[in-house]
Parts: structure tokens; C-alpha cells; sequence
């Protein structure tokens, strides 16, 4: 009795401190909507004001005094609508990015309007593939390892939930921004300084609702997808904090200053822009991989000790190969070369975590023949072994010279982006999706199948069209006659790009009905329509729904 009633004061505590937060949020958006005398804070005001206005009604509703005891063991609300959001996103990010190819082909595209134009476009994309698609997926699915692996509850009631809907409320403050013309103009760090004020209260309550997940955890043991997850969180909120330090012209306003300038600068964002790429796009997912894949082919991680030594040595080494996205510059000569020296270090622990990835499939192998999900995770940890051998190939001087500043940076960046990020998570949503809605199976595994294909083909097509036009455009950049003066001006390098780029796009359209495919099929999915296809279900995707409900049962 004295435990009971020792949840329900905790759970009145927590709901006042929703109601109270919200409130707060409510005031603050209608004091920029009345006196900020930009219209896009104002917007942006109204934004705040009206989703803390919705998330107080939505806390209210539910101060009906429910004993806490009755709720399910496990808190997957929140994780559903990552899950959901993750999969609107990952479908707006793509189609947008296939939108700002087709400009690349043909500029008549950017309809000579500024809301259309490449350059409020491109950061469009880039954030809404690599934070919203890529951000949903990572805290859907550590909300779900961490739960699983730890057989405990998210910690706290309302902070879940606070994660979720203020990281998404953070999107479209970024997004919108970026339309209307604000942006402090930063690589992979558009959003002007409110919004990273704003993101960084969302990434704290992040920090606290997963460490307090696990030290509240019934397990004794940490499993290794965690200690990726924890590394990928705690170091994004280091570089997101340093490299977004501004001075805002005034607080009604969205323009701001950046502490730092010149090398310095440069220095900073690059620290940042490499390890967001090492942290957030390769750390997260790897958390991603060691938990799907073993869990998905029913077999355990091939090396538990492989797979601790990969943790340590991928954490020490990412974080200092920033500069080599700065070889000839001002950079000190020092700082190149040893952000090139970690970059060939990286080898190893980024090919040994691809070892361990794909030989946790011993024994199990046929499953690559009959399970598209399966397949798809695979070619993933594929995608993920070549662009960590390209990279640190690139950030070699020699290579470097020819590479940086073309198309063939773009296309690493993309068989990154696509290959492994997407494909582990498109993997990743097809699992999570029948076990979070309790389902027997996926709608159509033939689905799947078109899936893979169609992404797999659009990913090969957009990264060989940018290899060759980059290389292309190195090498006429480079190019002199025989007076010494450029052989070919820079109109005649982008009219040579023009048949690469269209490849690019055409591409980037398979890719995206791909990802349409995967919408409509996990949408019949949630619907519990039954599947057509059931006896080609594998079994495995029944057991974690089947296992949380008999958990609840205890």
C-alpha cells in the first residue's frame, strides 16, 4: 500500500511539472508572438505556444488519478510516435533531396522563387534526413533497446513524451527556418541560436530519461548497444553546446552572432560537422546494429569482446578526425595532418564492429535468402565497411587534393547516408513496427523484397554517377594547357556533370518510392490487417510482443 501510494505521489509531482513547463512554454511563444518585431519569430512563437497549449490539454485529460500499478510494464507510447514520426520524415527528407537533384540537372526547377531555390532547399534536406528521419529512428529505437535490454521502464511519466514532441517541435522551427531565410549558415548546424537553445533543453531531458532508464534497470549487466547509445547522446550534446556558442542581436530576434571566427571557426565546425557524422549518423546506429541484427537472426553477437573493444577505440579515435575536412587551409599544417592520422586508425575499429556485424550471422546465413529485412540490415553493415574505408582514403592529402570540393565527397557522404544509415533503419522500423503494435507479422514481406531492390539499385546509381563526376571534375579543375593558364572554365565542368547529375536523381527517385513502399506497408501493418503473405513471416517477429505482454501479465 505505502509503494502504491508512494507512486501516485510521484506521478501528481510529475504532472504538475508537465502543466507547469507547458504553461511556461505558452507564455514565452505568446510573448514573441505579441513583441518580437521579426514575423518568422513570431511564427515560430506561435509554434511553441500552440504545442504547449496541446501538450497541457493532453496532461490534464489524464490527471484522473490511474493507479500507476495498471499501466503496462513497458512505456512505448513515445516510442510509436518516433516510429511514426521517423517514417514521415525519412519520406519528406528524401523527396526533397530528390527535388534539389532534379535542380542540379535542370536550375529552371528553383522557379525563381525564394522558398524554392536550392539554398533554402538543400539545408531542408540535409536536417530532415540526418536529425528528423535519422533523430526519430535513434530515439525510437534507444527508448526501445534501453527498456528491453534493461527490463525497466523509461524513466520518469512526462519525459518521454517531452523528448519526443520537443525534438519534433525543434524540426519544424529548424525546417520552417530555413524556408523564411534563417539560418546562422554552419554545415549540419543551420538552426539559428533559440532553436539550439531549445534543443539543447530537449537533449538534457534525452540524457536523463535513458540514464535514468539504466540505473534504475533490473539487469546487471549493460549491453553493449546501450554503451553506443550513451556515447552517441553525451557526445552530441558536447559539440552541439561548443559549436553553436552565439550571441543573439536580441532576444525577440532570430539573428545571432557566432562566438568564434575565422580558423577558429572553421576549426569548431568541423570538430562538430565530423564527429555528428561519427556520433550521430555512425555510434547511434551502430547501437542500432547490435541489438536488430542479433535480435532479427535469432543468434547472438558474434564477438562480445569484438564488440567492446569496437566501442572504446571508435570513441577515442572519431573524435579527433575533424580536421582533415580542412587540408589546405589556414589551418596549422599539424592539425591536417593529424586529423588524417586518426582518419587511418579509424580502419580498424570501424572494420572490426563490420566483422563483427555481419559474422553474428554464422549459422544463420539462409536467412539472407528468405528474410528481406534481414538482407536489407546486412547490405547496411556492407554499405557501412566501404564508406569507412573511403573515408579515411579521402582524408589522405594526396586524395584530398582531387576530392574535396567535388561530387565525389557527395557521394560518400550518400553511400553513408543511404547505404548504412538508412538501410539499418528502414531494417530497424520493420521490426520495431509489429512488435510495438503487437502484430504477428509485417503486412507483405513481398513488399520488403521491392523495397530493398529499389533502394539498393537508387543507392548504387547515385553514388557511381557522383564517383565518376567527381573524379571528373577533380581532374578538370586541375587541368592546364600548355601556356599554364585552366584548360576548361568553370561553366564547361558544370555542363560536363549534367548526365551524372540526371543519374543522380533518377536514383534518388528510386529511392524514395522505396520508402513510399515501406510507409504503405507498414501503415497496413499498424492496421492489423492480416498479412498476405503469413507463412513467410519469420517467427522472430512475434517474440519481443509477445514477451512485453507476458512481462505486463507479471
Amino acid at each position: 500500500m505505502a509503494a502504491i501510494e508512494k507512486r501516485q505521489e510521484m506521478s501528481a509531482f510529475s504532472d504538475a511539472l508537465a502543466v507547469l513547463g507547458a504553461a511556461l512554454g505558452t507564455i514565452l511563444g505568446l510573448y514573441l508572438v505579441a513583441f518580437s518585431p521579426d514575423p518568422v519569430m513570431k511564427f515560430h512563437g506561435a509554434l511553441l505556444g500552440g504545442t504547449s497549449v496541446l501538450g497541457a490539454l493532453y496532461v490534464l485529460t489524464q490527471l484522473t488519478g490511474h493507479d500507476t500499478a495498471a499501466r503496462e510494464f513497458y512505456h512505448d507510447g513515445p516510442i510509436k510516435f518516433a516510429a511514426v514520426a521517423a517514417v514521415f520524415w525519412g519520406i519528406a527528407g528524401f523527396l526533397v533531396g530528390d527535388i534539389i537533384a532534379w535542380q542540379m540537372a535542370f536550375p529552371w526547377l528553383n522557379f525563381d522563387l525564394p522558398w524554392t531555390s536550392f539554398g533554402r532547399l538543400r539545408p531542408l534536406h540535409t536536417s530532415a534526413v540526418i536529425f528528423a528521419f535519422g533523430g526519430n529512428a535513434l530515439i525510437a529505437t534507444s527508448f526501445y533497446v534501453v527498456q528491453r535490454t534493461c527490463k525497466a521502464r523509461l524513466f520518469g511519466r512526462w519525459s518521454p513524451w517531452f523528448v519526443v514532441i520537443g525534438y519534433n517541435l525543434f524540426i519544424v522551427i529548424a525546417g520552417t527556418g530555413y524556408i523564411l531565410g534563417v539560418t546562422q549558415s554552419k554545415e549540419y548546424a543551420e538552426p539559428e541560436w533559440y532553436a539550439d537553445l531549445w534543443l539543447t533543453v530537449v537533449w538534457v531531458a534525452y540524457l536523463v530519461v535513458f540514464a535514468g532508464t539504466l540505473m534504475k534497470r533490473k539487469e546487471p549487466h549493460i549491453y553493449v548497444a546501450n554503451w553506443f547509445y550513451l556515447a552517441f547522446i553525451l557526445t552530441i550534446a558536447m559539440l552541439h553546446i561548443d559549436n553553436n556558442l552565439a550571441v543573439p542581436v536580441s532576444f525577440a530576434g532570430t539573428k545571432s552572432y557566432i562566438l568564434f571566427s575565422g580558423v577558429q571557426d572553421a576549426m569548431t565546425q568541423w570538430w562538430y560537422g565530423h564527429n555528428a557524422v561519427g556520433f550521430f549518423l555512425t555510434a547511434g546506429f551502430l547501437g542500432m546494429m547490435y541489438y536488430f541484427i542479433p535480435k532479427r537472426a535469432e543468434r547472438p553477437v558474434y564477438s562480445y569482446r569484438l564488440s567492446i573493444v569496437h566501442f572504446w577505440s571508435l570513441i577515442f579515435l572519431y573524435i579527433w578526425a575533424g580536421p582533415h575536412h580542412l587540408h589546405y587551409t589556414a589551418l596549422p599544417d599539424w592539425a591536417q595532418t593529424l586529423g588524417a592520422t586518426f582518419s587511418i586508425m579509424l580502419w580498424m575499429p570501424s572494420w572490426g564492429g563490420m566483422i563483427n556485424g555481419l559474422m553474428t550471422l554464422s549459422g544463420a546465413w539462409d536467412k539472407l535468402r528468405t528474410d528481406p529485412v534481414i538482407r536489407m540490415m546486412v547490405v547496411s553493415v556492407a554499405f557501412y565497411g566501404m564508406s569507412t574505408f573511403e573515408g579515411p582514403l579521402m582524408s589522405l592529402k594526396a586524395v584530398n587534393s582531387l576530392s574535396h570540393y567535388t561530387d565525389w565527397t557527395i557521394g560518400h557522404v550518400h553511400s553513408g547516408a543511404l547505404g548504412w544509415v538508412g538501410m539499418i533503419s528502414f531494417g530497424a522500423l520493420y521490426c520495431l513496427f509489429p512488435w510495438l503494435w503487437k502484430r504477428r507479422g509485417l503486412y507483405s514481406m513481398r513488399l520488403v523484397e521491392w523495397h530493398f531492390w529499389l533502394s539498393t539499385i537508387g543507392i548504387l546509381l547515385y553514388i557511381t554517377a557522383m564517383w565518376v563526376s567527381g573524379i571528373l571534375q577533380g581532374l578538370m579543375w586541375r587541368a592546364y594547357d600548355e601556356l599554364g593558364f585552366l584548360k576548361y572554365s568553370f561553366v564547361e565542368t558544370v555542363d560536363a556533370m549534367h548526365i551524372p547529375y540526371i543519374i543522380r536523381a533518377g536514383g534518388g527517385l528510386l529511392f524514395v518510392i522505396g520508402a513510399l513502399i515501406m510507409a504503405y506497408n507498414l501503415w497496413r501493418t499498424v492496421r492489423s490487417e492480416e498479412s498476405v503473405d503469413a507463412e513467410n513471416q519469420p517467427l522472430v517477429a512475434a517474440a519481443p510482443a509477445l514477451r512485453s505482454t507476458f512481462a505486463a501479465a507479471e
